[in-house]
Order: structure tokens, then sequence, then C-alpha cells
């Protein structure tokens, strides 16, 4: 239980210093957290394979989403900032501990994804000046179907 619990605060942690640091030295404190959780809450060996793959595919949607329109970010570029990067593999590290009680039944994460996917968009472009151009609402609704499937197939590979 403690182990859950430290998976999420430190999650939080690293979630700020992403959103709220950006592409400075803030990222330092997101991977500070990636290596606690692989050296105290988890194992390379057990995590690794889900980090990178959680990271990739977060990365591919969230760039598609970019390349359409739905972000705007103030970062040059063809893919999404790194700290947003950073964010995914961070979510990775909460699929087999603090947000393991999402994966089942099935509807648990469909649900969290179309609440907390959206919420966590949107409070990131509140802190980051990331904007959506194609409102706020309409985005938050699109991202909250997506979400809805996106996180269900993130707990699937994590099983």
């Amino acid at each position: 239980m403690l182990k859950k619990l430290a998976n999420a605060v430190l999650f939080q942690c690293g979630w700020f210093a992403c959103v709220i640091g950006g592409d400075s030295l803030w990222l330092l404190v997101g991977l500070a957290v990636l290596a606690i959780h692989l050296l105290w809450i988890s194992s390379y060996a057990r995590e690794g394979g889900l980090i990178l793959y959680v990271t990739l595919a977060g990365t591919a949607l969230d760039t598609l989403l970019r390349s359409l329109g739905v972000f705007q970010f103030s970062e040059p570029g063809p893919l999404i900032p790194f700290w947003l990067i950073l964010l995914w593999a961070l979510l990775a590290t909460t699929l087999r501990h603090c947000l393991a009680w999402t994966a089942r039944p099935w509807w648990r994460a469909s649900l969290l994804g179309a609440l907390g996917g959206p919420l966590s968009y949107y409070a990131g472009s509140q802190l980051t000046g990331v904007i959506f151009p194609y409102g706020t609402g309409p985005t938050l609704v699109g991202l909250g179907l997506l979400w809805a499937l996106f996180f269900r197939g993130l707990h699937r590979i994590a099983q």
C-alpha cells in the first residue's frame, strides 16, 4: 500500500514538474521520478518495456493530434514537446501500481480515461499555454471519447 501511495505522489510531482517547468531543468524531476520508480517501486525488467511502449504510443497519439491541429504548442517542431513525452513515461509508471484498480472491470479504465484524460490536458493547457484551436469544449469532448478507448487499451497492454 505504501508503494502505491508513493507511486501516486511521485507521479503528481513529476506531472507538475513537467507541466510547469516545460522543457527546462525541471525535467530532471520527472527523470528522477522514473528512476525512483524503477529502483524502489518496481524494476526495470518488469516496467521498462511498458514504459517504452506507452511513451511511444502516447507520443505518436499526441503528435498526430498536434498535426491535426487539436493542440498548438509554443515550442516549434513536428513532435510534441519533450516535457509531454516524459509525461507519457510517467503515466506508464502508474498502470500496474496506483491506477491498477481501474483496469477491472473494463469500464473503470474507460470512465477514468474519459474524465481524467481531458481534465489533465485542460489543466496542462492552463499551466503551459497550450492552445486548443478547435475550442476548449469540443476538444475536451473529443479527448474524452478518445481517452475512454485509449486508456482501456493501455491497461490491456499493462496486463
